[in-house]
């Protein structure tokens, strides 16, 4: 039997013993797996933890979720950032219930066509929660078999992805339980076959790891080239009345932070340059605010600066409720969606 494929019933046992208690693994279901596996998607566990419970007892079925606008899929999403994912699984939720009645399909050709579904969450419902003997690939995955065989290059190759998937047939097919060998594996990866400073004493199948055999797990897999992040600076205004209330608007449907709610934003190259009276002009407020500041954020592609005013406005602020802005009170807020991005604004 080949060595990945011989790891396959070691990690099941030891996955038995080992596994951490996360709560989309206390009722398996194809809903919960679909909301568990759409959140970890570039997200750490700790965050996850800290939603998923809160999200399915407000969506506690595919239906529920499906009938839901998409304001509040977006406002239960708050704090996992990447709103694209939380937009694909409120669609895979409506084809969910259009195609299969509400209940999540289990056969990996099934699962494919919904949105948001890709080959490894496909993979992962169908053998975690069904016993299919499905294969999955995601980085974890990659990397744990790169040192099981010390496979050189980088994750990302397209000729490792593609070797990975051929391993990962082999070792789902010798698996005695599918759904443990792979939930395994992907634990190995999470919490032993880490990145950096791999456990290599606590793996259960270090016997079969020729990278620890060679000494080679610091340095498999290589390390990805990371492409350089594009500047941005964005001028905006916090907006509060006597009541507590502040001024949003909603961003464009597409592009970052699509369809999240800001305070008043506009892009400006010049932006740290700007006096109050140019920025209160440059945002259509038409009153006079103050500087408050600046706030740094780093997306995956982007390194921003929000170059942040303040006014404290008397009254209701009507004249400034126009185009689409609106004046949010506390007890509202929790009901619109924003980045974190604008919660560290409003935090300033």
């Amino acid at each position: 039997m080949p060595p990945l494929a011989a790891a396959a019933d070691p990690l099941a046992a030891w996955f038995a013993e080992s596994a951490r208690d996360l709560p989309w693994r206390h009722r398996r279901s194809g809903y919960h797996a679909l909301v568990s596996e759409l959140m970890l998607q570039q997200t750490q566990v700790s965050r996850v933890l800290e939603k998923f419970d809160t999200f399915i007892r407000r969506f506690p079925t595919a239906t529920a979720l499906a009938n839901a606008s998409e304001g509040d899929v977006l406002a239960a999403w708050q704090g996992l950032g990447y709103y694209r994912r939380a937009r694909l699984l409120h669609a895979a939720a409506k084809a969910v219930v259009e195609r299969h009645g509400g209940e999540v399909p289990s056969d990996v050709a099934s699962l494919l066509a919904l949105p948001g579904v890709g080959r490894y969450t496909a993979g992962a419902i169908a053998s975690i929660v069904h016993g299919a003997r499905a294969p999955i690939v995601d980085g974890n995955v990659t990397r744990v078999f790169q040192r099981l065989a010390a496979r050189e290059g980088s994750a990302s190759d397209r000729a490792v992805t593609d070797w990975a998937w051929r391993e990962a047939a082999g070792f789902v097919s010798a698996a005695a339980s599918p759904a443990a060998s792979n939930e395994a594996l992907m634990e190995l990866g999470a919490t032993v076959c880490t990145p950096a400073n791999p456990r290599c004493l606590a793996c259960p199948v270090s016997h079969l790891c020729a990278a620890h055999r060679t000494g080679k797990a610091d340095r498999i897999p290589a390390p990805k080239k990371r492409a350089a992040r594009r500047d941005l600076v964005l001028v905006c205004a916090r907006m509060t009345r006597g009541d507590g209330a502040v001024l949003l608007e909603q961003r464009p449907t597409g592009g970052l932070w699509g369809g999240l709610w800001q305070p008043p934003t506009v892009e400006s190259a010049d932006g740290e340059s700007l006096g109050a009276a140019a920025a209160a002009e440059l945002l259509g407020l038409g009153v006079a605010v103050m500087p408050a500041g600046v706030v740094p954020f780093a997306t995956t592609h982007r390194s921003i600066r929000f170059v942040v005013f303040e006014a404290k406005v008397r009254g209701k602020g009507a004249a400034l409720g126009v185009h689409g802005r609106r004046w949010v009170t506390p007890r509202e807020l929790p009901e619109f969606a924003l980045s974190n991005a604008a919660k560290r604004v409003l935090d300033l």
